[in-house]
């Protein structure tokens, strides 16, 4: 057959269309299993003008990806826009959203059928072979490689769809004849529980010990409570050149003490405290006061935070804009405990000591963050405490005061 694999235009600039977030990774293991075994493919991101696809092409299949349910109009954008230049092909979605909400996607974007979960033959395919990234379009090249270790996860967070969309966990034992790049970036979703982990990072730390690489990267964080559990990995994470490690900070306020325990056993293993992330979701049960005390905890312990506003995972449509003074729950999700006002605080606060935390100062200034001033006075200011910096720079922010 003739397969024709789609990425709809989802709103990602183009210079984070090759981002390791955003990567159509499903799409690439689609691509390279279904040439394995005869079929001719060809993929596709964005809705293609029928000419810069072949005015004699004709696939007999198109298969369309979807991430986040919220994004649910780009899928039926693309769904409708292929079915009206490829109306005798038949059109199948798969990914986050059809497997969250197969009837909803089925409806809304009138597709013929929704492939629910993950595929099978694909992914086993895709654990013993090395993917084809050359197939992509390159606003900027691709350093990476993308593994998974194993599917699913065994915690069943509410606010997550993770253990919905893969119930069955599956993991491998090595991944030792997969690793061909310098960089990796593990898409599992909770890389420690994998059983193997420990003979995984002993994999990779054997190849970094003849080459010094790979460089390694979990998209996903890491599970904090398996850290305590066994705080020895994290030296193995270390030694097996893992970068800014992420943990996950999901209750409430009390917790605090877990969470400081797991970022002292990141740092006793050697990572810098500013390069540890702290995963927090907000907009949820947790309200904006509380989520404040925690944001200064993490001040106190000088960690980033990654910020993460909730989205119902039923919720199919999001116009949120950073940017705009005022918004409504017509225009996105807002939590009953909060307001758009508390979410955009709350955003700010964080990017505001993040950069802090990054750049070991003790305010923030945009005039001295962005190099206004010059230099002399800038090297200057970044050593004045904030009550007399503030005399100086009127938009300097304090991380520990209440102002704007």
């Amino acid at each position: 057959m003739n397969i024709l694999l789609i990425e709809p235009n989802f709103p990602v600039p183009l210079k984070s269309r090759n981002h390791k977030n955003f990567l159509p990774i499903g799409l690439l293991k689609l691509h390279d299993y279904y040439r394995s075994i005869g079929h001719i493919t060809k993929l596709a991101r964005g809705n293609k003008e029928r000419r810069l696809l072949g005015t004699r092409y004709n696939p007999d299949l198109v298969m369309v990806t979807s991430l986040f349910t919220y994004w649910s109009r780009h899928v039926k954008e693309s769904v409708q826009h292929y079915k009206k230049i490829f109306p005798h092909a038949k059109i199948i979605v798969g990914g986050v959203y059809a497997s969250l909400m197969p009837q909803h996607c089925k409806d809304y974007t009138g597709c013929d059928e929704v492939f629910i979960g993950t595929h099978k033959q694909a992914e086993e395919y895709a654990s013993k072979h090395h993917l084809n990234y050359n197939i992509l379009e390159n606003p900027h090249p691709i350093d990476y490689q993308i593994i998974h270790t194993s599917r699913g996860c065994f915690r069943k967070c509410r606010f997550c769809g993770v253990w919905r969309i893969e119930p069955e966990i599956t993991y491998k034992k090595s991944i030792r004849t997969e690793i061909c790049a310098s960089r990796i970036i593990f898409y599992d979703n909770n890389l420690l529980a994998n059983p193997f982990i420990e003979n995984i990072l002993e994999e990779i730390i054997e190849i970094r010990g003849k080459n010094g690489h790979p460089i390694c990267e979990s998209q996903s964080g890491f599970d904090g409570r398996i850290l305590l559990e066994k705080p020895y990995i994290a030296c193995l994470l270390k030694q097996a050149g893992f970068k800014n490690p992420r943990i996950a900070w999901d209750h409430n306020y009390k917790s605090w003490r877990s969470i400081k325990r797991q970022i002292d056993i990141l740092v006793k293993a050697g990572f810098r405290s500013k390069g540890i992330f702290v995963f927090m979701l907000y907009n949820y049960d947790i309200d904006f006061k509380e989520m404040e005390k925690k944001r200064l905890k993490c001040w106190e312990w000088k960690v980033q935070i990654s910020d993460c506003r909730y989205r119902p995972l039923n919720q199919t449509f999001d116009n949120y804009l950073p940017y705009m003074k005022e918004q409504s729950i017509s225009d996105y999700y807002i939590h009953p405990k909060w307001t758009d006002a508390q979410m955009r605080q709350f955003r700010r606060n964080v990017r505001r000591q993040n950069i802090c935390v990054r750049q070991s100062l003790n305010y923030y200034s945009p005039t001295l963050v962005r190099k206004i001033i010059d230099q002399q006075s800038s090297y200057r200011l970044r050593h004045t405490p904030f009550e007399k910096a503030k005399k100086t720079l009127p938009d300097a922010w304090s991380p520990i005061l209440k102002n704007d």
